[in-house]
């Protein structure tokens, strides 16, 4: 019988539009279903956001 360590199933990935933060200092981005603002500030550092399209993991609402 064969074993396989550590080795998980691939995460399906999908085009995600994401509201990103435009402080070059910053990475925070949410994705855009998950906000409840037309124009959210970044939650980490308050800087105004701007829609961008990210390949990220498939996750259920």
């Amino acid at each position: 019988m064969a074993y396989f360590h550590n080795q998980k199933e691939p995460v399906p990935e999908a085009e995600t539009t994401v509201w990103a933060c435009t402080n070059d200092d910053c990475n925070g981005f949410m994705r855009e279903n998950f906000t409840l603002e037309d124009q959210p500030l970044c939650p980490l550092c308050r800087s105004k956001m701007k829609k961008e399209v990210r390949i990220l993991p498939v996750i259920g609402n």
